[in-house]
């Protein structure tokens, strides 16, 4: 058992049988009373975000987490399949732990992966991506004040809003945090 002092940024902390990530943790000693954490915690299941405070000194569980490099190979029926560039070990993965994360997820490309005891916990992508426009209609440009948008089908089939000036096969940057269009990439 760890306690209160131990809490960082990223550990999992095992809370009722269910794991919550550490997203902000702040120690504070006010001067009447006694010192406590308040943190940031995430479900690292169902995403879920909660705010909790802690007595200085209380005992929590931390849980071991391993993130470890793997490379997307290929979607196999309900499941996707990573290899492990360590040992070239593979792992399917459920698209329920994948989540979002395979709106923007090519073949062989590099990801996180967070594993507990040998499961799998959620899939970590890098913060931007870059993806071709596959479709998107031509853009018209009309009586407006400012650039407008138009939506946008990326080779993952993923939909975004892109300005209009844009065209099918252009090359663009997409936040895979948010889904949103970053810029444009010039090979």
């Amino acid at each position: 058992m760890a306690s209160t002092a131990d809490i960082r940024n990223g550990i999992v902390l095992n809370i009722d049988g269910q794991l919550w990530n550490v997203i902000e943790f702040q120690h504070v000693k006010p001067g009447k009373g006694g010192a406590f954490v308040r943190t940031k915690l995430k479900n690292v299941v169902s995403g879920k975000t909660v705010d909790r405070t802690y007595n200085a000194g209380t005992k929590i569980d931390i849980e071991n987490v391993d993130r470890r490099d793997f490379t997307y190979l290929y979607q196999d029926g309900d499941s996707f399949v990573f290899m492990d560039v360590a040992d070239y070990d593979q792992l399917s993965v459920p698209a329920a732990v994948v989540g979002d994360a395979s709106n923007f997820m090519l073949e062989n490309q590099a990801v996180t992966i967070a594993l507990n005891n040998g499961n799998p916990l959620y899939v970590e992508l890098p913060a931007s991506v870059t993806l071709e426009i596959t479709y998107t209609e031509p853009g018209l440009q009309g009586d407006r004040s400012t650039g407008g948008t138009k939506p946008a089908t990326v080779e993952t089939g993923y939909e975004i809003q892109v300005p209009l000036f844009l065209e099918q096969g252009t090359r663009v940057k997409v936040d895979t945090r948010t889904g949103d269009y970053m810029g444009r990439v010039n090979d």
